[in-house]
């Protein structure tokens, strides 16, 4: 069996070899700059309370949101329709279910 600190030093040097063809995009760092999307559909209670949490944090904050309804967006529905409501925060999931109003303001400042 090979050593496996042979097998990581090996997998860096190849790594380190490997061109980077892009950067990552920076984080934005003021709130303002962020945006909240919240996944949800009609007549849906933990949708209800998300957006109630996202309204106060996003108003507190400044930061931009929208809504978008799962039923009128079939790709959405294909992707998210177990995890309802779910938040993206900069186009990356945050959180499904239920929303954390002190993660949710953390996540928009940091």
């Amino acid at each position: 069996m090979a050593d496996m600190s042979s097998l990581f030093r090996r997998n860096a040097t190849k790594a380190s070899r490997t061109p980077q063809t892009s950067k990552a995009p920076q984080t934005p760092t003021a709130p303002q700059d962020r945006h909240v999307t919240l996944i949800r559909k009609p007549g849906c209670h933990l949708c209800d309370d998300a957006q109630a949490v996202i309204e106060k944090v996003c108003g507190d904050l400044g930061v931009p949101w929208e809504k978008k309804d799962i039923t009128q967006d079939p790709q959405l529905h294909d992707q998210y329709w177990e995890q309802i409501p779910v938040v993206l925060v900069d186009g990356e999931q945050h959180t499904f279910w239920r929303v954390n109003e002190e993660r949710l303001r953390k996540a928009l400042t940091e």
